[in-house]
């Protein structure tokens, strides 16, 4: 009993004196070795652990534990005045997350596998905000129209289905009167994003630790009648923003700078994610109702709807046809809201001499955590699964690649004073006719063979695109052709 006494003892003592200011003494001549020491040092003499995986700390000897630096911030030792006065740390650290060097290694293996770890992260990177940083919706849609009546003569019963349930969904949401008497709103959120897995023919990939290598970052959304939108999405470092001013849907990013996206003006995919029911009432206008299902244990109706082949062939270009895009729609047979948003799109590549190579990009969402803002119903939180899955040509060419995001709404507000048609104003560099979202795949995999000459016009445009881009961060001025 007195020795178990006394090992408590010790204890005591050696946790009072790691939470002391003495335990930053010790070079001092005058510092002591704890009781505590000796009894750890007998104990693991008799475990027969080397003396040489442990390390000396506070008076103690304790393991050695091999854990990689989470780097949460800037940590003060980058060269440079601005970091030693610790003015701007965090700018120029986020400016610098993707560009910098990696570290040296004393070892050659050590600094090549740093150096592809950070090659991977960019293109990590690059393939989260390219999908996830702002898809458009299938079809076009117009909140101003007047929502149709509800009627059962001469229509099929799975589109009277359709707009029966899509009645219940803008009562649940808030009602009509009140949708329509907003003007404008405004969204601010965080988000998280990870790819969280790769598949080929013969190997899969997981990202084992998911949450030191997701990439945190956070998005600014307005919106304004009719069909005008902005947005702005930063992550890892990176920011995408585009936007829509009614008549053009444009978008910035780091790689390809600023462009017009092909086909009609589209609403952005994030504002039916249940932050616009109005919008999303009007997407599924012509959907039909194709049976039910439980999401989440709560039982829902499926709405589906396509897009139709004049606007496919809109958004086509060049090599990269898009063959399908639909839309699922699940809604809460309890509460009339929309809890979860299927949508997936195939597109052909087609090469010259070879089989053609098929994109299919599917994206799961499922929203949660409802809450009124001045009486509209929003989804606060919520989450996406995106699968990008190439296959044609040779099956071992098949590849499958996992994304993730996790979101949550931190402000919502509606009719914001001020807001006006110059926040919708396009950038003054897009110069360029529009781009296919097709340039957003891996450029690994777009084309494998010699390209045909729609291929290579198309590629050239795109390369363009980029010169032009770094051209641009080189405070070269173009001129705007008219």
């Amino acid at each position: 009993m007195e020795r178990k006494q006394g090992f408590f003892s010790a204890l005591k003592d050696e946790v009072v004196r790691g939470l002391s200011p003495a335990r930053s003494r010790a070079k001092s001549p005058a510092r002591t070795p704890s009781p505590m020491s000796g009894l750890l040092r007998r104990r693991r003499k008799h475990q027969g652990i080397p003396p040489e995986l442990f390390m000396t700390r506070s008076g103690s000897l304790r393991p050695v534990e091999a854990l990689s630096p989470l780097k949460e911030g800037p940590d003060g030792t980058t060269d440079g005045d601005d970091f030693n006065r610790g003015e701007g740390k965090w700018g120029h650290w986020m400016k610098g997350q993707l560009a910098r060097a990696p570290s040296v290694s004393s070892s050659s293996s050590s600094s090549s596998s740093s150096s592809s770890a950070s090659a991977c992260k960019k293109s990590d990177l690059r393939l989260l905000l390219g999908v996830l940083g702002a898809p458009l919706a299938p079809v076009h849609v117009c909140t101003t129209d007047p929502f149709p009546h509800l009627s059962i003569k001469d229509i099929p019963i799975e589109t009277s289905s359709a707009q029966y349930i899509l009645q219940q969904y803008i009562a649940a949401s808030g009602g009509s009167k009140l949708q329509n008497s907003i003007n404008n709103a405004y969204a601010m959120g965080k988000v998280r994003m990870i790819a969280s897995e790769f598949e080929t023919a013969n190997k899969v990939t997981r990202n084992r630790n998911s949450s030191k290598a997701a990439e945190s970052g956070g998005f600014v959304l307005w919106q304004m009648n009719p069909d005008m939108w902005y947005v702005e999405l930063a992550l890892g470092g990176s920011k995408v923003h585009a936007g829509c001013n009614g008549k053009l849907v444009w978008r910035h990013t780091p790689w390809l700078g600023a462009h017009a996206a092909k086909g009609p003006v589209r609403p952005l995919r994030r504002a039916l994610q249940g932050l616009d029911p109005r919008t999303t009432a009007s997407m599924f206008i012509n959907a039909r109702c194709i049976g039910e299902k439980k999401i989440n244990e709560e039982d829902c109706f499926i709405l589906k709807l396509c897009a139709d082949p004049s606007t496919l062939k809109a958004r086509s270009e060049g090599p990269a046809e898009i063959i399908r895009h639909v839309l699922f729609g699940y809604f809460s047979q309890k509460t009339g809201l929309l809890v979860h948003l299927e949508d997936s799109h195939l597109t052909r590549i087609q090469n010259n001499g070879g089989d053609a190579v098929y994109w299919e990009t599917t994206i799961n969402s499922f929203l949660d955590d409802y809450r009124p803002v001045e009486g509209i119903m929003i989804a606060h939180s919520g989450r996406s699964v995106v699968t990008l899955f190439r296959f044609g040509e040779t099956a071992m060419s098949h590849t499958k690649t996992r994304m993730e995001e996790a979101w949550t709404i931190e402000e919502v507000a509606f009719n914001v004073p001020g807001l006006s048609l110059d926040c919708f104003i396009p950038p003054s560099e897009l110069r360029f006719a529009s781009v296919s979202e097709a340039c957003e795949l891996p450029q690994g995999h777009r084309v494998k063979n010699k390209p045909a000459v729609a291929a290579a016009t198309y590629h050239a445009k795109v390369a363009q695109l980029q010169k032009s881009h770094e051209s641009n961060m080189n405070n070269i001025n173009w001129t705007v052709d008219v």
